[in-house]
């Protein structure tokens, strides 16, 4: 490996940022650092869902490469083709230029989702960060408490543009309507969530924020994130519970798009780098020129394009076979916390799995011999997560082995025979599932 001289970084002091030096956060990163290799850490190696870190190999299960597609030659085979065509980024913004790629994956992820249109941007982030503060403008935002962080950062952008923003929580739907009932008249008001929850792995009552808004006359704006590309429209015939199509959670709850604005990426279960909002043409319209991004962003990689089109058509193909076996997959894990009395948060049976730890301090022992094992999962850390949720989330995708999930579930019976895992008490999630 060459060795790359780099300047002494004592020299640069940057005196008018000593306010940043003097904050407590990089700190908590660097304690992180030092208890556990799973934190920050450089991966030198992928084969399949093995990973190396220098010379420690590991069963990675903090990927949210949910249904493999990342690893799937025929979707990897469809990027030479569109570079050759399109060059490795054509950087025109949107507003400029549009590579035919663009309009033909709206065009298709309209038709998967059953949405009046959609409009495609980078990151999730960045449509957090420029439509939520279109549609809140001089308006309510009713914003709930336990969404993602970039949701509550494309909340305060939002009060930059006249919202007021208030919090409710899910379990409580009577505080919402209170702050409907009680927000200005005459002005927007958006109700804003994520779908499925990317610690708990649950989904909201979508029907029943959904009815609540549309008697209040509120926007609502689902962040489903983590549910594309792995729940969808049921059927009869579904392969699994996770239903059909991997079109996520408005199909999946049987809604319509009528005043709800669904947001959704290809970077978890298509693994590609590119974002999405549905919409009527009418207000896709208005967001090509009232939202940021589309002209001033730089684009999406052609790879990327080039694999969110392969994703489709193989989703299309063989998706639902694939989230049939993400499902098994996910079931063996979730049964074994059952035997062992370990609880979990998750009652929705999809793949991402919180695992809290029964004393908080003991996170750093439980991170180091789950590496030891070979197992590589997402710490959850105070003060980055509440103390009562310090623990672990794993997350299982259909490209995991069966090997790779008997190598996790000796690990977490080791880790629950020490009582170092939260124990089940009255866990409800086999009623609820």
């Amino acid at each position: 490996m060459t060795t790359v001289r780099r300047p002494d970084a004592t020299r640069y002091r940057y005196p008018s940022l000593t306010h940043l030096r003097d904050d407590p956060r990089p700190s908590v990163l660097s304690r992180l650092r030092r208890s556990s290799p799973m934190v920050d850490a450089v991966i030198d190696e992928v084969r399949g869902r093995r990973i190396r870190v220098e010379d420690h190999w590991l069963a990675d299960f903090a990927s949210c490469n949910y249904l493999g597609f990342d690893l799937d030659p025929e979707i990897a085979a469809a990027i030479d083709e569109q570079v050759g065509r399109w060059g490795t980024h054509p950087s025109w913004s949107r507003l400029l230029g549009n590579p035919r790629l663009y309009p033909e994956i709206e065009e298709r992820l309209a038709e998967l989702l059953g949405a009046p249109d959609t409009l495609v941007l980078p990151t999730i982030t960045h449509i957090h960060a420029s439509v939520l503060p279109v549609l809140a403008a001089g308006g309510t935002l009713m914003l709930e408490a336990q969404a993602h962080r970039t949701l509550h950062d494309g909340a305060k952008i939002a009060t930059t543009a006249g919202a007021t923003v208030h919090r409710f929580r899910l379990g409580d739907p009577d505080q919402l309507v209170d702050l409907l009932r009680n927000a200005p008249a005459n002005a927007p008001q958006v109700v804003a969530a994520d779908g499925v929850n990317s610690m708990t792995g649950n989904p909201p009552d979508l029907p029943l924020l959904a009815r609540i808004c549309r008697e209040h006359g509120a926007l609502l704006y689902i962040d489903d994130a983590h549910g594309f590309g792995v729940i969808g429209e049921r059927d009869p015939e579904e392969t699994s519970p996770y239903g059909r199509r991997g079109n996520a959670i408005v199909r999946y709850s049987d809604e319509s798009y009528d005043d709800i604005v669904l947001v959704g990426g290809f970077s978890k279960a298509y693994s590609s780098l590119l974002a999405f909002l549905t919409a009527p043409t009418w207000l896709k319209e208005h967001l090509k020129v009232a939202a940021h991004p589309y002209l001033y962003s730089g684009p999406s990689p052609t790879a990327s394009l080039a694999t969110v089109l392969a994703g489709l058509t193989v989703n299309s193909r063989r998706g639902d076979l694939l989230r049939a076996d993400l499902h098994r997959k996910a079931e063996r894990l979730l049964d074994h916390l059952d035997m062992l009395g370990v609880h979990t948060p998750n009652v929705s049976g999809l793949p991402i799995v919180e695992i809290p730890l029964a004393d908080a301090d003991d996170l750093d022992a439980v991170g180091r011999m789950l590496w030891d094992a070979g197992i590589y999962v997402t710490l959850a850390a105070y003060p980055l997560v509440p103390r009562a949720s310090v623990g672990f989330r794993v997350q299982v995708t259909a490209a995991n082995t069966d090997d790779e999930i008997d190598e996790l579930l000796a690990a977490i019976t080791d880790l629950a025979q020490l009582s170092l895992l939260r124990s089940a008490g009255d866990d409800r999630r086999r009623e609820q599932r």
